[in-house]
This record gives structure tokens, C-alpha cells and sequence, in this order.
């Protein structure tokens, strides 16, 4: 019998701004390109204060909210328990929440007096993108967000890797976890950035406690968490650490591990124009597929394609319309 829920994601409320910048731009501000940066307030609005902010984009986002998101876009059912502020772009975020059909443990008259967090994405011209994170109230997720009915009501829960950061949030990575196990919920875990396993690859360890059921990540993470210096010793090691994963390839595609056998998911050429929600859309797309009857290469397909929809395009993520085409593209 179908679960409620097709996912049930905790992670980090952000409100993207998604804009355009170039080299000179990172260097007078001397922001480190590639990576997600923790800033705090003061430092985000310097940054802001040269940006063009008429010609950015402003979605709910945050790593895994673009992944539970797009699996609503596809047609499946999706929860995410997050934190936001009783303050404007709270409201703003709750609102966008609600227009993509996403169920929350959100509502606006308990929210709490603080800060609603935000990212800054910065886009290269070549598609690169580098993230500057005021996290806000954000940085206080804790277990009391975790909506535990939602939760058991769910196929598969999804950990975000960015709240490994704060005790606070590696405590809910740990108890969202126990409580998946104890109720038959897969747990998939995806490492978001390089930056999250090369500072904080023991917590990350420990998160994972020796067993999972699927983790989400690029080359690099792959390298790094294992640390190993090749994808062959990297595909080896995650072999020990979850029971499926999947390895995004940029250009050259991904490789999914089922368990058994080694998929090559193979890519879509595109001019890419901005790199910025392609993990969080294919991670999306891919639990989309094999909660609604896609085999693991089929669902890896649609991923691959929908990555590559939204990397040649500017913003995080793709619309309900167009990700319901990707699917009728291929299916």
C-alpha cells in the first residue's frame, strides 16, 4: 500500500537569490568560488549591496527544499520540515511552500521573532556557482521541527548535509534517522556541498552511524568521504558505507549503485549556463522515479535529463509544466 508521502525532507529554509556576477565581482569581495560559505548578516548584505537585486531571482529554497519541491513538480506527494521567521520573507517562503504543493510543518502564526534565512547564489559565466548562506533563524533546526506523524508516514525520509554544521542539526539528522529505521522509511542522505565533507566529514560519519540506505553525491564528495583520490577507490568506498547511492558526473553523466550492479547514467548535452539546483533536481527526480514505479536506470534518466533542463537555464529549479514535459520526453 502507498505511504502518504513520497518524501519527507528536513534541511535548511533558505530564500534564494539567485543572481549574476562576474570574476571581478568574487575577487574585489574576495568571496571563495565554487563552495557554500557560512557568512553572517553584515557580511551577506556587503555582498548584497553590490549586487543587482532587480535582475535576481528570490525562490523558497535551500538544498533540500528544491529536491522535495521538484519531486512535487513531478506528481508525487512531498513534506519538508524546516524553520522560518515571523517576518517578511517567512511569509514569502511559507507562500511559494504552499504554490508548489508542498505540505510543511510551517504555519506563520507560530512561527518564532527572528531572522528567516537566506542564500545568496552567485552565478559565473561559467555556470559555476559559489553560495554565501546567512542561515538566520535556520541555524536553530532542531528535532522540534521534525513532524514525526508525517515522517512515518512517508517511503523515504531525505537528510540534507548542510545541518551537520550545528549540534542542533546533526541531533535532528540522527533522530530523523532512528525514527525512519524504527518505521520501515528508507533514509537517503545527500552531502549538498564538498565544503560539508572536508570540514565536516567526522560528524558526517557519525550521522550515518554505519549504515544507510542511499546517498546523493558529486566526484568530490565521493573523494573526499572516502578519501580516496580516484572515482574507482571512491565508488569502492561508498560501496561500505550505504547500501545504494548515486555519483553526479556533470558533463559526463552519473553513476547509480543499486546494490547489485553499476548503472551508467548517461548525459544530456547542454550549453550550460548555471550550475546552481542541478544536484538538488536530479536527487529529486531520481526519488521521484522509484517511488512511482521507475526502475533505478529509468529514474536515473529522468534525473539526468531534468539536470540537464535546469543547468541551461538561469535559477534553481525547473516549473511544474516543464518537469512534467521532461517526464513525457522520456516516458
Amino acid at each position: 500500500m502507498k505511504k502518504k508521502y513520497d518524501v519527507f525532507g528536513i534541511g535548511n529554509a533558505l530564500v534564494d537569490i539567485v543572481t549574476e556576477v562576474d570574476e571581478d565581482f568574487l575577487k574585489k569581495f574576495e568571496v571563495e568560488k565554487g563552495l557554500m560559505t557560512l557568512v553572517d548578516e553584515e557580511r551577506q548584505q556587503q555582498l548584497m549591496s553590490g549586487i543587482h537585486l532587480p535582475g535576481s531571482i528570490m525562490k523558497c529554497g535551500g538544498s533540500a527544499a528544491n529536491t522535495i519541491i521538484s519531486v512535487s513538480q513531478f506528481g508525487g506527494k512531498s513534506f519538508y520540515s524546516c524553520k522560518v521567521a515571523k517576518d517578511e520573507l517567512g511569509a514569502f517562503y511559507l507562500k511559494d511552500l504552499g504554490e508548489n504543493m508542498v505540505d510543511t510543518n510551517l504555519t506563520f502564526d507560530k512561527a518564532k521573532e527572528g531572522i528567516t534565512g537566506r542564500c545568496l547564489v552567485m552565478t559565473t559565466p561559467d555556470a559555476e556557482r559559489t553560495m554565501n548562506t546567512f542561515l538566520g533563524i535556520t541555524a536553530d533546526f532542531s528535532v522540534d521541527e521534525i513532524d514525526v506523524e508525517a515522517l512515518k508516514a512517508s517511503t523515504w525520509l531525505y537528510i540534507e548535509g548542510y545541518l551537520v554544521t550545528s549540534e542542533q542539526g546533526r541531533e535532528a539528522m540522527k533522530t530523523a534517522k532512528k525514527i525512519a529505521e524504527a518505521n520501515g522509511v528508507k533514509t537517503a542522505l545527500t552531502f549538498s556541498d564538498p565544503s560539508m565533507v572536508k570540514y565536516f566529514r567526522k560528524e558526517m560519519v557519525e550521522v550515518i552511524d554505519g549504515s544507510i540506505d542511499f546517498i546523493f553525491c558529486n566526484e568530490s564528495e565521493a573523494m573526499l568521504y572516502t578519501e580516496t583520490n580516484d572515482l574507482a577507490g571512491a565508488f569502492a568506498g561508498l560501496k561500505n558505507t550505504a547500501a545504494e547511492f548515486v555519483i553526479t558526473r556533470s558533463a559526463k553523466g552519473a553513476m547509480v549503485y543499486d546494490g547489485h550492479s553499476t548503472i551508467e547514467i548517461a548525459p544530456f548535452p547542454v550549453n550550460a549556463i548555471d550550475a546552481n539546483g542541478a544536484g538538488d533536481l536530479f536527487a529529486g527526480a531520481f526519488l521521484y522515479g522509484i517511488t512511482n514505479g521507475l526502475s533505478y536506470a529509468d529514474a536515473g534518466r529522468l534525473a539526468s535529463r531534468a539536470s540537464s533542463k535546469v543547468v541551461a537555464q538561469f535559477g534553481p529549479r525547473l516549473t511544474e509544466e516543464e518537469a512534467k514535459a521532461v517526464y513525457r520526453e522520456l516516458f
